[in-house]
Order: structure tokens, then C-alpha cells, then sequence
């Protein structure tokens, strides 16, 4: 990923969790780019869309996020459809997906885990957890995570 690109695509439509999630990686300097798509359509266009940021960097490469914290809940388009998209592309199924959600259902854990996220991680309650919580994602798929090149070339396996 080039230096120009955004680490964290982080998918929200909760305006308190946002900020709290932002906090948290500026406090920590966890990322130094971070883009909130605040709905499922807005995550997709993002990822998808030639005008939303993840435009084609040149010939045959994508500017990708290191990773992606997906709500479940979200307007527009729900996180299991943005999930079942970003799975279904050659290039983005590369990006490791983090589901960060509120819900406990079972069927919600089941469908994500059969979709092919990498992580599924129910948002605590308490203020200091989430805090907590959203930090150690971060040291983990930032810093610790190893992932294979995601050029779009690399990705589909050709080398340049």
C-alpha cells in the first residue's frame, strides 16, 4: 500500500462509536490515516467507486485499506451485504475485515464467519473496554497482522 493510502476504513453509522474509535487510534497513534464511510453504501462506493478514494492508483493497482471495522447494523446497506461484496472481489477479499458490532446474535456470528471475515468482536458497553478494545485491534491488524502484497496485480496472483 502506497503512503498516500488510508490504513483503516473504519464502516459506522454510530457517531458516538466513531468518535470513540477515532480517539482511541489518535491517542495511541495506531494509524495515520483513517476514512469513516458512515453507511453500507458509503463503504461500497468507497471501496468500489473510481471517485471515492480507493480510485485505480495506475495500471492494475488499488489503493486498499490495511484493514476494515465493519458494523453490522448500518443503513442503506447492512455489514453482511458490504462483507458478502467485499468478498466476492479478486482484490479487496485480500483485506482483512473486522466485524465491530453490538449485535449478539448468533446467526449474525454464524453468516459473518461463512462470509469469510476475519474477526468477529462485539463492542463492550463500558467506555474504558471499548477504548480498550478498539486499541488492541489496532496493535494487532497494524502492527503485529502480516499481510500478502495487495497490489492489485499481487493480489491476483501475476507478477509485475
Amino acid at each position: 500500500m502506497g503512503a498516500d493510502g488510508i490504513e483503516i476504513l473504519l464502516v459506522e453509522d454510530n457517531p458516538d462509536d466513531v468518535e470513540l474509535t477515532l480517539r482511541a487510534f489518535e491517542r495511541h497513534r495506531l494509524a495515520n490515516r483513517m476514512h469513516v464511510a458512515r453507511d453500507g453504501q458509503e463503504a461500497l462506493d468507497y471501496l468500489f467507486g473510481a471517485d471515492c478514494g480507493a480510485a485505480v492508483a495506475g495500471a492494475g493497482e488499488r489503493r486498499l485499506p490495511r484493514v476494515i471495522l465493519l458494523d453490522l447494523k448500518l443503513p442503506k446497506v447492512d455489514g453482511l451485504e458490504v462483507l458478502r461484496a467485499i468478498r466476492s472481489d479478486t482484490v479487496l477479499a485480500r483485506v482483512p475485515v473486522v466485524i465491530l458490532t453490538s449485535s449478539r446474535e448468533e446467526r449474525d456470528l454464524v453468516e459473518s464467519y461463512s462470509l469469510g471475515v476475519n474477526s468477529y468482536i462485539v463492542k463492550p458497553i463500558d467506555f474504558s473496554k471499548f477504548v480498550e478494545t478498539v486499541q488492541a485491534l489496532g496493535f494487532y491488524w497494524l502492527l503485529l497482522n502480516e499481510l500478502p502484497g495487495t497490489s492489485g496485480a499481487e493480489a491476483l496472483g501475476r507478477s509485475s
